[in-house]
Protein backbone atom coordinates (compact mmCIF):
# COMPACT_ATOMS: atom_id res chain seq x y z
CA UNK A 1 0.00 0.00 0.00
CA UNK A 2 1.09 3.14 -0.79
CA UNK A 3 2.32 5.60 1.88
CA UNK A 4 -0.40 8.65 2.90
CA UNK A 5 2.19 11.29 1.65
CA UNK A 6 1.97 10.49 -1.99
CA UNK A 7 -1.75 9.34 -1.60
CA UNK A 8 -2.80 12.63 -0.37
CA UNK A 9 0.09 14.32 -2.97
CA UNK A 10 -2.16 12.19 -5.63
CA UNK A 11 -5.22 13.88 -4.09
CA UNK A 12 -4.27 17.33 -4.35
CA UNK A 13 -3.21 17.06 -7.97
CA UNK A 14 -6.47 15.34 -9.04
CA UNK A 15 -8.02 17.93 -6.88
CA UNK A 16 -6.50 21.09 -9.03
CA UNK A 17 -6.79 19.15 -11.96
CA UNK A 18 -10.38 19.08 -11.31
CA UNK A 19 -10.96 22.48 -10.15
CA UNK A 20 -8.93 23.43 -13.72
CA UNK A 21 -11.68 21.71 -15.26
CA UNK A 22 -14.83 23.32 -13.93
CA UNK A 23 -13.21 26.86 -14.63
CA UNK A 24 -12.78 25.82 -18.47
CA UNK A 25 -16.75 25.72 -18.96
CA UNK A 26 -18.79 27.38 -16.89
CA UNK A 27 -22.67 26.30 -16.42
CA UNK A 28 -25.01 26.35 -19.13
CA UNK A 29 -22.00 28.53 -21.20
CA UNK A 30 -22.27 29.00 -25.31
CA UNK A 31 -20.36 25.92 -26.65
CA UNK A 32 -22.91 25.75 -29.92
CA UNK A 33 -22.01 29.51 -30.69
CA UNK A 34 -21.76 30.44 -33.87
CA UNK A 35 -18.57 32.79 -35.49
CA UNK A 36 -18.95 34.65 -38.36
CA UNK A 37 -17.55 37.63 -40.98
CA UNK A 38 -19.50 40.72 -42.27
CA UNK A 39 -17.70 42.23 -44.98
CA UNK A 40 -20.36 43.11 -47.19
CA UNK A 41 -18.56 45.22 -50.16
CA UNK A 42 -16.13 42.29 -50.14
CA UNK A 43 -18.63 39.79 -50.65
CA UNK A 44 -20.48 41.29 -52.97
CA UNK A 45 -17.86 43.56 -55.35
CA UNK A 46 -14.43 42.13 -54.14
CA UNK A 47 -11.60 40.55 -56.38
CA UNK A 48 -11.97 37.72 -58.16
CA UNK A 49 -15.39 35.55 -58.27
CA UNK A 50 -18.35 35.40 -55.76
CA UNK A 51 -17.63 31.39 -55.86
CA UNK A 52 -13.92 32.18 -54.96
CA UNK A 53 -14.89 35.03 -52.15
CA UNK A 54 -17.39 32.26 -50.79
CA UNK A 55 -14.44 29.33 -51.11
CA UNK A 56 -12.10 31.88 -48.65
CA UNK A 57 -15.42 31.95 -46.76
CA UNK A 58 -15.16 28.19 -46.36
CA UNK A 59 -11.08 28.31 -45.93
CA UNK A 60 -11.79 30.21 -42.76
CA UNK A 61 -14.17 27.99 -41.71
CA UNK A 62 -16.66 30.88 -41.31
CA UNK A 63 -19.76 29.29 -39.61
CA UNK A 64 -22.42 31.94 -40.31
CA UNK A 65 -22.59 35.68 -42.36
CA UNK A 66 -24.03 38.75 -41.67
CA UNK A 67 -25.33 40.84 -44.75
CA UNK A 68 -26.98 43.95 -44.69
CA UNK A 69 -29.48 44.62 -47.22
CA UNK A 70 -30.10 48.37 -47.84
CA UNK A 71 -34.08 49.21 -48.36
CA UNK A 72 -33.18 52.28 -50.14
CA UNK A 73 -30.98 50.46 -52.74
CA UNK A 74 -33.48 48.04 -53.21
CA UNK A 75 -36.66 49.86 -53.59
CA UNK A 76 -36.05 53.27 -54.35
CA UNK A 77 -39.11 53.70 -55.99
CA UNK A 78 -42.53 52.65 -53.95
CA UNK A 79 -43.27 49.20 -54.80
CA UNK A 80 -47.26 48.98 -55.53
CA UNK A 81 -47.19 45.88 -54.05
CA UNK A 82 -44.58 46.19 -51.48
CA UNK A 83 -44.94 42.10 -49.74
CA UNK A 84 -44.86 40.72 -53.22
CA UNK A 85 -41.15 40.38 -53.56
CA UNK A 86 -41.38 40.31 -57.41
CA UNK A 87 -42.77 43.84 -57.49
CA UNK A 88 -41.04 45.08 -60.21
CA UNK A 89 -40.01 48.13 -57.96
CA UNK A 90 -37.51 45.47 -56.20
CA UNK A 91 -34.21 45.63 -57.11
CA UNK A 92 -32.34 42.43 -54.99
CA UNK A 93 -29.59 42.26 -57.69
CA UNK A 94 -26.07 41.88 -55.83
CA UNK A 95 -27.77 41.14 -52.59
CA UNK A 96 -29.81 37.63 -54.64
CA UNK A 97 -26.58 36.59 -55.87
CA UNK A 98 -24.30 36.87 -52.58
CA UNK A 99 -27.53 34.75 -50.33
CA UNK A 100 -27.74 32.54 -53.06
CA UNK A 101 -23.70 31.50 -53.33
CA UNK A 102 -23.95 31.62 -49.51
CA UNK A 103 -27.29 29.13 -49.50
CA UNK A 104 -25.09 27.17 -51.85
CA UNK A 105 -22.42 26.43 -50.10
CA UNK A 106 -24.56 25.62 -46.87
CA UNK A 107 -23.18 29.10 -45.00
CA UNK A 108 -26.06 30.35 -42.69
CA UNK A 109 -26.90 34.27 -43.34
CA UNK A 110 -27.62 36.67 -40.77
CA UNK A 111 -29.43 39.18 -42.22
CA UNK A 112 -29.31 43.31 -41.48
CA UNK A 113 -32.60 45.17 -43.06
CA UNK A 114 -31.45 48.79 -42.55
CA UNK A 115 -32.07 52.48 -44.90
CA UNK A 116 -34.92 53.72 -45.72
CA UNK A 117 -36.23 54.99 -49.38
CA UNK A 118 -36.93 59.27 -49.25
CA UNK A 119 -40.78 57.75 -49.79
CA UNK A 120 -40.47 55.62 -47.04
CA UNK A 121 -39.38 58.46 -44.54
CA UNK A 122 -40.60 62.03 -45.87
CA UNK A 123 -37.94 63.10 -48.21
CA UNK A 124 -35.46 62.46 -45.96
CA UNK A 125 -31.38 60.51 -46.19
CA UNK A 126 -31.49 56.54 -45.65
CA UNK A 127 -30.34 56.86 -42.05
CA UNK A 128 -33.46 58.31 -41.05
CA UNK A 129 -35.93 56.11 -39.53
CA UNK A 130 -38.91 54.78 -41.73
CA UNK A 131 -42.28 56.66 -41.32
CA UNK A 132 -43.86 53.21 -42.29
CA UNK A 133 -43.45 50.72 -45.10
CA UNK A 134 -40.31 49.13 -42.73
CA UNK A 135 -42.62 45.88 -41.97
CA UNK A 136 -43.40 45.32 -45.45
CA UNK A 137 -40.38 45.34 -47.00
CA UNK A 138 -39.52 42.82 -43.69
CA UNK A 139 -41.96 40.06 -45.08
CA UNK A 140 -40.87 40.90 -48.77
CA UNK A 141 -37.26 39.85 -48.08
CA UNK A 142 -37.83 36.89 -45.63
CA UNK A 143 -40.18 35.92 -48.59
CA UNK A 144 -37.73 36.05 -51.27
CA UNK A 145 -34.94 34.38 -49.04
CA UNK A 146 -36.83 31.98 -47.33
CA UNK A 147 -34.18 30.12 -45.65
CA UNK A 148 -32.60 33.33 -44.13
CA UNK A 149 -33.60 32.42 -40.48
CA UNK A 150 -32.25 34.97 -38.39
CA UNK A 151 -32.51 38.76 -39.25
CA UNK A 152 -31.77 42.07 -37.59
CA UNK A 153 -33.39 45.21 -37.23
CA UNK A 154 -31.99 48.10 -38.66
CA UNK A 155 -27.89 48.94 -36.77
CA UNK A 156 -26.56 50.97 -34.09
CA UNK A 157 -29.69 53.09 -33.97
CA UNK A 158 -28.14 54.82 -30.75
CA UNK A 159 -26.17 56.99 -33.47
CA UNK A 160 -27.13 59.56 -35.44
CA UNK A 161 -24.56 57.66 -38.02
CA UNK A 162 -27.21 55.74 -39.01
CA UNK A 163 -30.56 56.64 -36.82
CA UNK A 164 -32.15 59.91 -37.03
CA UNK A 165 -33.76 60.35 -34.98
CA UNK A 166 -31.82 58.43 -31.65
CA UNK A 167 -34.98 57.39 -29.91
CA UNK A 168 -35.97 53.94 -28.36
CA UNK A 169 -39.36 54.55 -28.58
CA UNK A 170 -39.32 55.42 -32.70
CA UNK A 171 -37.00 52.66 -33.32
CA UNK A 172 -39.27 49.99 -31.58
CA UNK A 173 -42.64 51.48 -32.97
CA UNK A 174 -41.22 52.19 -36.60
CA UNK A 175 -38.80 49.49 -37.50
CA UNK A 176 -38.09 46.65 -34.59
CA UNK A 177 -42.04 45.72 -33.82
CA UNK A 178 -43.06 45.92 -37.36
CA UNK A 179 -40.12 43.92 -38.60
CA UNK A 180 -40.94 41.12 -35.80
CA UNK A 181 -44.51 41.13 -36.47
CA UNK A 182 -43.75 40.33 -40.85
CA UNK A 183 -40.98 38.42 -40.14
CA UNK A 184 -42.89 35.99 -38.26
CA UNK A 185 -45.61 36.13 -39.83
CA UNK A 186 -43.67 35.00 -42.53
CA UNK A 187 -41.96 32.46 -41.12
CA UNK A 188 -42.23 30.98 -37.65
CA UNK A 189 -38.72 29.45 -38.01
CA UNK A 190 -37.86 33.46 -37.98
CA UNK A 191 -35.45 34.72 -35.12
CA UNK A 192 -35.25 38.46 -35.12
CA UNK A 193 -33.05 40.29 -33.21
CA UNK A 194 -33.25 44.14 -32.07
CA UNK A 195 -31.32 46.47 -30.47
CA UNK A 196 -27.84 46.11 -32.56
CA UNK A 197 -26.35 48.77 -30.40
CA UNK A 198 -22.99 50.38 -30.16
CA UNK A 199 -20.71 50.00 -27.77
CA UNK A 200 -20.83 53.50 -26.56
CA UNK A 201 -22.37 56.95 -26.63
CA UNK A 202 -21.94 59.32 -29.47
CA UNK A 203 -22.01 62.83 -28.80
CA UNK A 204 -25.23 63.23 -30.49
CA UNK A 205 -26.16 59.33 -29.88
CA UNK A 206 -27.03 57.40 -26.39
CA UNK A 207 -25.77 55.18 -24.60
CA UNK A 208 -26.54 51.37 -25.34
CA UNK A 209 -27.60 50.47 -22.23
CA UNK A 210 -30.10 53.77 -21.77
CA UNK A 211 -30.97 52.96 -25.19
CA UNK A 212 -31.54 49.29 -23.77
CA UNK A 213 -33.67 50.80 -20.93
CA UNK A 214 -35.64 52.70 -23.57
CA UNK A 215 -36.77 49.97 -25.95
CA UNK A 216 -38.05 48.15 -22.85
CA UNK A 217 -40.43 50.71 -21.93
CA UNK A 218 -41.70 50.91 -25.52
CA UNK A 219 -42.41 47.57 -25.84
CA UNK A 220 -39.91 45.76 -27.84
CA UNK A 221 -40.46 42.48 -29.04
CA UNK A 222 -37.48 40.44 -30.13
CA UNK A 223 -35.81 36.64 -30.14
CA UNK A 224 -32.21 37.77 -29.75
CA UNK A 225 -30.66 41.26 -28.41
CA UNK A 226 -27.76 42.45 -30.63
CA UNK A 227 -25.13 44.37 -29.61
CA UNK A 228 -21.59 45.41 -31.27
CA UNK A 229 -19.05 44.87 -28.23
CA UNK A 230 -16.29 47.09 -30.09
CA UNK A 231 -13.55 48.03 -27.71
CA UNK A 232 -13.05 51.48 -27.15
CA UNK A 233 -9.36 51.86 -27.93
CA UNK A 234 -5.98 50.10 -28.96
CA UNK A 235 -5.01 49.68 -25.06
CA UNK A 236 -8.64 47.38 -24.00
CA UNK A 237 -8.43 43.87 -24.63
CA UNK A 238 -11.12 40.87 -24.74
CA UNK A 239 -10.69 40.94 -21.24
CA UNK A 240 -9.66 43.58 -19.49
CA UNK A 241 -10.65 47.61 -19.97
CA UNK A 242 -7.91 50.13 -18.85
CA UNK A 243 -10.99 52.70 -18.53
CA UNK A 244 -12.30 52.20 -14.97
CA UNK A 245 -15.42 54.88 -14.84
CA UNK A 246 -16.40 54.08 -18.13
CA UNK A 247 -19.60 52.59 -19.06
CA UNK A 248 -19.20 51.25 -22.73
CA UNK A 249 -20.81 47.80 -23.66
CA UNK A 250 -17.66 46.06 -24.99
CA UNK A 251 -16.07 42.45 -25.20
CA UNK A 252 -14.43 43.31 -22.08
CA UNK A 253 -17.70 43.74 -20.12
CA UNK A 254 -19.59 40.82 -21.66
CA UNK A 255 -20.95 39.50 -18.35
CA UNK A 256 -22.48 43.28 -17.64
CA UNK A 257 -23.85 42.83 -20.96
CA UNK A 258 -25.53 39.30 -20.07
CA UNK A 259 -26.50 40.62 -17.15
CA UNK A 260 -28.48 43.89 -18.43
CA UNK A 261 -30.43 41.93 -21.24
CA UNK A 262 -31.60 39.51 -18.85
CA UNK A 263 -32.51 42.66 -16.70
CA UNK A 264 -34.96 44.46 -19.50
CA UNK A 265 -35.36 41.10 -22.01
CA UNK A 266 -34.69 38.04 -19.68
CA UNK A 267 -32.99 35.34 -21.26
CA UNK A 268 -33.21 35.81 -24.61
CA UNK A 269 -30.21 35.06 -26.19
CA UNK A 270 -27.52 38.05 -26.99
CA UNK A 271 -25.87 38.10 -30.89
CA UNK A 272 -22.59 40.08 -30.77
CA UNK A 273 -22.73 41.31 -34.68
CA UNK A 274 -19.90 43.40 -35.18
CA UNK A 275 -16.39 43.03 -33.59
CA UNK A 276 -12.74 43.49 -34.39
CA UNK A 277 -9.35 45.23 -34.05
CA UNK A 278 -7.85 47.24 -36.36
CA UNK A 279 -3.74 46.51 -37.28
CA UNK A 280 -0.83 48.47 -37.18
CA UNK A 281 0.35 48.37 -39.99
CA UNK A 282 -1.09 50.09 -41.48
CA UNK A 283 -3.65 52.20 -38.94
CA UNK A 284 -0.99 53.52 -36.42
CA UNK A 285 -3.60 55.88 -34.39
CA UNK A 286 -6.35 52.88 -33.40
CA UNK A 287 -4.26 49.83 -34.81
CA UNK A 288 -2.61 47.49 -32.96
CA UNK A 289 -0.31 44.53 -33.97
CA UNK A 290 -1.19 41.85 -36.26
CA UNK A 291 -0.31 39.44 -33.73
CA UNK A 292 -2.13 40.73 -30.76
CA UNK A 293 -5.11 41.09 -33.56
CA UNK A 294 -5.01 37.25 -33.89
CA UNK A 295 -4.60 36.53 -30.12
CA UNK A 296 -7.25 38.47 -29.39
CA UNK A 297 -9.76 36.65 -32.09
CA UNK A 298 -8.84 33.78 -29.57
CA UNK A 299 -9.40 35.43 -26.25
CA UNK A 300 -12.77 36.50 -27.62
CA UNK A 301 -14.06 33.47 -28.97
CA UNK A 302 -12.88 31.84 -25.82
CA UNK A 303 -15.03 34.66 -23.74
CA UNK A 304 -18.19 33.57 -26.22
CA UNK A 305 -17.46 30.22 -25.52
CA UNK A 306 -17.46 30.70 -21.94
CA UNK A 307 -20.48 33.33 -21.32
CA UNK A 308 -24.33 31.87 -20.96
CA UNK A 309 -26.42 32.76 -23.74
CA UNK A 310 -24.21 34.59 -26.17
CA UNK A 311 -24.49 32.34 -29.42
CA UNK A 312 -23.08 34.69 -32.24
CA UNK A 313 -19.93 36.45 -32.59
CA UNK A 314 -19.43 38.13 -35.73
CA UNK A 315 -15.94 39.61 -36.59
CA UNK A 316 -16.38 42.77 -38.85
CA UNK A 317 -13.97 42.80 -42.18
CA UNK A 318 -12.23 39.75 -43.88
CA UNK A 319 -10.11 42.71 -46.26
CA UNK A 320 -8.67 45.52 -45.06
CA UNK A 321 -10.62 48.95 -46.70
CA UNK A 322 -8.19 50.44 -48.66
CA UNK A 323 -8.62 54.05 -47.51
CA UNK A 324 -6.70 54.82 -43.49
CA UNK A 325 -9.58 56.16 -42.90
CA UNK A 326 -11.77 53.62 -43.63
CA UNK A 327 -11.33 49.91 -41.60
CA UNK A 328 -8.47 47.71 -41.45
CA UNK A 329 -9.87 45.47 -39.32
CA UNK A 330 -9.55 42.84 -42.02
CA UNK A 331 -7.58 38.99 -41.80
CA UNK A 332 -6.55 40.48 -45.39
CA UNK A 333 -4.65 43.36 -46.02
CA UNK A 334 -6.17 45.33 -49.07
CA UNK A 335 -3.95 43.80 -51.39
CA UNK A 336 -5.09 40.75 -50.37
CA UNK A 337 -1.81 38.83 -47.96
CA UNK A 338 -3.00 37.19 -45.14
CA UNK A 339 -2.83 38.66 -41.68
CA UNK A 340 -2.29 36.08 -38.46
CA UNK A 341 -5.34 36.92 -38.10
CA UNK A 342 -6.68 35.02 -40.97
CA UNK A 343 -5.26 31.62 -39.50
CA UNK A 344 -6.50 32.74 -35.48
CA UNK A 345 -9.80 33.05 -36.93
CA UNK A 346 -9.85 29.51 -38.54
CA UNK A 347 -8.14 27.97 -36.13
CA UNK A 348 -8.35 30.20 -32.40
CA UNK A 349 -6.38 28.92 -29.52
CA UNK A 350 -6.00 30.48 -26.40
CA UNK A 351 -5.14 29.74 -22.67
CA UNK A 352 -7.87 29.31 -19.77
CA UNK A 353 -5.48 29.24 -17.16
CA UNK A 354 -2.22 27.84 -15.74
CA UNK A 355 -1.23 26.78 -12.08
CA UNK A 356 2.44 26.00 -11.75
CA UNK A 357 2.96 24.21 -15.35
CA UNK A 358 -0.63 22.16 -15.44
CA UNK A 359 -2.30 24.44 -18.07
CA UNK A 360 -5.36 24.67 -20.00
CA UNK A 361 -6.22 25.76 -23.40
CA UNK A 362 -8.94 25.95 -25.58
CA UNK A 363 -9.26 25.65 -29.28
CA UNK A 364 -11.19 25.38 -32.31
CA UNK A 365 -11.31 23.56 -36.40
CA UNK A 366 -14.06 26.05 -38.07
CA UNK A 367 -13.14 24.82 -41.47
CA UNK A 368 -15.00 21.10 -41.77
CA UNK A 369 -18.24 19.67 -40.04
CA UNK A 370 -18.30 17.66 -37.11
CA UNK A 371 -15.70 15.50 -34.89
CA UNK A 372 -12.59 17.05 -36.74
CA UNK A 373 -9.02 15.87 -36.57
CA UNK A 374 -6.24 18.19 -34.88
CA UNK A 375 -2.69 18.18 -33.56
CA UNK A 376 -1.85 20.24 -30.75
CA UNK A 377 2.40 20.79 -30.92
CA UNK A 378 4.80 22.68 -28.73
CA UNK A 379 7.88 24.45 -30.05
CA UNK A 380 10.99 22.51 -28.95
CA UNK A 381 13.40 24.79 -29.76
CA UNK A 382 14.42 22.85 -33.12
CA UNK A 383 10.62 22.54 -34.14
CA UNK A 384 6.97 21.86 -33.89
CA UNK A 385 5.82 18.57 -31.70
CA UNK A 386 2.85 16.81 -31.39
CA UNK A 387 1.56 16.95 -27.38
CA UNK A 388 -0.24 13.90 -27.32
CA UNK A 389 -0.73 12.99 -31.03
CA UNK A 390 -3.78 13.09 -33.27
CA UNK A 391 -6.99 13.95 -31.46
CA UNK A 392 -10.47 14.58 -32.43
CA UNK A 393 -12.69 17.46 -31.59
CA UNK A 394 -16.22 17.28 -30.20
CA UNK A 395 -18.80 17.94 -32.83
CA UNK A 396 -18.88 21.61 -32.97
CA UNK A 397 -14.87 21.84 -33.79
CA UNK A 398 -14.30 22.41 -29.96
CA UNK A 399 -11.84 21.13 -28.05
CA UNK A 400 -10.11 21.75 -24.55
CA UNK A 401 -7.35 20.35 -23.08
CA UNK A 402 -4.97 19.60 -20.17
CA UNK A 403 -1.87 19.50 -20.86
CA UNK A 404 2.04 20.35 -18.81
CA UNK A 405 3.47 23.70 -20.24
CA UNK A 406 5.65 26.17 -18.21
CA UNK A 407 5.51 29.91 -19.23
CA UNK A 408 6.75 31.10 -22.10
CA UNK A 409 6.14 27.56 -23.69
CA UNK A 410 4.98 28.18 -27.33
CA UNK A 411 2.41 25.76 -28.83
CA UNK A 412 -0.11 25.95 -32.07
CA UNK A 413 -2.92 23.67 -33.41
CA UNK A 414 -2.60 22.26 -37.32
CA UNK A 415 -5.39 20.21 -38.67
CA UNK A 416 -6.15 18.47 -42.15
CA UNK A 417 -9.18 20.51 -42.57
CA UNK A 418 -7.26 23.80 -42.75
CA UNK A 419 -4.57 24.87 -44.84
CA UNK A 420 -2.68 26.79 -42.55
CA UNK A 421 -1.17 26.54 -38.79
CA UNK A 422 -2.26 28.41 -36.03
CA UNK A 423 -0.78 31.35 -34.76
CA UNK A 424 1.86 30.13 -31.98
CA UNK A 425 -0.09 30.93 -28.49
CA UNK A 426 2.61 31.32 -25.48
CA UNK A 427 1.67 30.47 -22.28
CA UNK A 428 1.90 33.36 -20.04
Amino acid sequence: MADMSYRLGITTVLAAVAALLASVAPASASHTARFGVQDDAWLMYGPGTLDQRVATLQDLGVGVVRLTIDWNAVAPTRPASPRDPSDPAYRWGAYADALNALHAAGIPAIVTLWGSPRWANLGHPANWLPASGFGDFAYAAATEFPWVRQWTAWNEPNSRTFSVPVSPRLYVQRVLNPAYAALHQASSANEVAGGVTSPRQSPSGMAPLSFMAGMHAAHARLDAYAQNPYPASPKETPNTDPCRYCTTLSMAHLAQIRADVTRYFGSKPIWLTEYGYQTNPPDRLLGVSPAKQAAYEAEAALKVWQQAGVTVLIHFLVKDEPELGGWQSGFLTSRGSQKLSYAGFGLPLAEVSRRGTTTVVWGQVRPGHGGRKYVLQRWTGHGWAAVGGTRTTDSTGSFTRTISASPGQRLRVTSPEATYASPALTIS
